[in-house]
């Protein structure tokens, strides 16, 4: 039963690289375990349970709620405009700022195809008028949204949370510090490429750009002015849920749904938008995280439970049960490598985070550090795929291969991952 598991698990895992919708994959894969395991009830009871958990639905309904009321009100691109008149000051070191920018912003806007089309539309053009490769530019911006993996609005934190018996907040602050550390050897590595093969801002680069430049062609955006009050309503969520932390304990303890509600009713009120229109969106946006993410968790519960009907969560278990090392790299690199063929590391994440993090402390690791690296690398992966969807906006943007974009990013992602595998435990 082991054998046919294993390889039902790779079967299910090329399908999703060759873009079969991912959850009927997980589903469907899930289901032909229990049934050879001999345990068909378990399908029905995870996905029962998982589609009706008390702590991870609403928070991550309300999170993507939130970012569409965001968008319809523009406080998020108000929010983007403000920070990136930081590059005006900064020409000299573009490409860090650049970076820690979009890597910041993903943490109010932690959709990495949202991040993407709302930071990428201003900086991208920003860095190739002050002369940078256009591929680098793009490679700048997809680069920095996996910062979304610490965020608040990250559906995987309160998952590994869940599954850590912790609360959310808990988790990030665990994970920021190794992240930090990560994202800065990652930027290291992206500037020195870019100094390497002469990508950086170049006089001669830049001229070119304005002699070609069409006189209308960003006259929106020159056009554009930020309202400060509008830029802070996206990053009121966030420092809610931060000043309201146990470790802080600033505020009281706030809770998501709380937290974005909250924000919801500043973008209304800042806005002055039609709050019929305000909540639709909201509803749309709850809808549509059901849908998407939701259901991307309740068929990977049922791809997890069929694991463990066919025994192959036990025998992966008894594997790294006395090799540290095995349950990390398989942590950091199984759910990147998928991540960067299929462009999206939220199914291969979810599944491993369901079946093997939980034994985690068999392998001499945290249920939260093992589950964190996962999710983690998995975003780091996407951040160099060229068939993610972030990747695909960021390319256009700068007129350029997806595949130029992941020959900029592939040393830096990896570097990355490697260092978080070596800092999370």
């Amino acid at each position: 039963m082991v054998i046919a598991g294993s390889l039902i698990v790779v079967l299910a895992f090329a399908a999703i690289v060759k873009k079969y919708e991912a959850r009927l994959v997980l589903f469907l894969a899930g289901l032909v375990m229990c049934l050879i395991g001999g345990l068909p009830d378990d399908v029905i009871k995870a996905f029962t349970k998982a589609m009706t958990n008390n702590s991870l639905v609403p928070t991550i309904c309300t999170v993507m709620g939130f970012s569409y009321v965001m968008k319809l009100t523009e406080c998020d691109r108000h929010l983007v405009s403000s920070i990136s008149g930081v590059l005006n000051r900064g020409k000299v070191l573009l490409i860090p700022i650049a970076f820690f920018l979009t890597w910041w912003i993903s943490l109010a806007i932690p959709s990495a195809s949202g991040c993407s089309a709302a930071v990428g539309s201003i900086l991208i053009p920003t860095l190739i008028a002050a002369g940078v490769h256009p591929a680098m530019a793009g490679a700048v911006v997809l680069c920095g949204t996996w910062g979304s993996a610490i965020s608040p609005g990250n559906a995987h934190n309160p998952f590994v949370a869940d599954l850590a018996g912790t609360d959310m907040m808990t988790v990030i602050i665990e994970e920021t510090p190794a992240s930090i550390i990560a994202s800065i050897a990652c930027v290291i590595v992206l500037t020195a490429l870019a100094i390497f093969w002469k990508e950086g801002a170049n006089e001669e680069r830049r001229q070119a750009v304005l002699a070609s430049m069409d006189a209308e062609e960003h006259i929106d955006a020159q056009n554009f002015k930020v309202n400060p009050i509008k830029a802070l309503v996206p990053l009121v969520p966030l420092f809610l849920l931060i000043l309201g932390s146990k470790q802080v304990a600033v505020l009281p303890e706030v809770s998501v749904p709380t937290s974005m509600l909250v924000g919801v009713a500043l973008g209304f009120l800042v806005t002055m938008t039609n709050p019929q229109e305000i909540w639709k969106k909201f509803f749309t946006g709850m809808g549509n995280a059901y849908a998407d993410v939701i259901g991307l968790i309740v068929c990977a519960s049922v791809f997890t439970a069929g694991m463990t009907a066919i025994g192959l969560t036990g025998a992966l278990t008894d594997l790294m049960k006395n090799s540290e090392s095995a349950a990390q790299a398989a942590g950091a690199f199984g759910p990147f490598f998928i991540a960067v063929i299929s462009g999206s590391g939220d199914a291969a994440a979810f599944a491993f985070n369901g079946a093997i993090t939980p034994f985690a402390e068999q392998f001499g690791l945290t249920i939260s550090g093992l589950g964190s690296l996962a999710q983690i690398a998995g975003a780091m992966g996407r951040s160099m795929s060229p068939v993610a969807g972030a990747a695909i906006i960021c390319a256009g943007l700068a007129k350029v291969s997806p595949m130029e974009i992941t020959k900029r990013n592939a040393l830096p992602c990896l570097v990355a991952a490697f260092v978080l595998m070596l800092l999370l435990k």
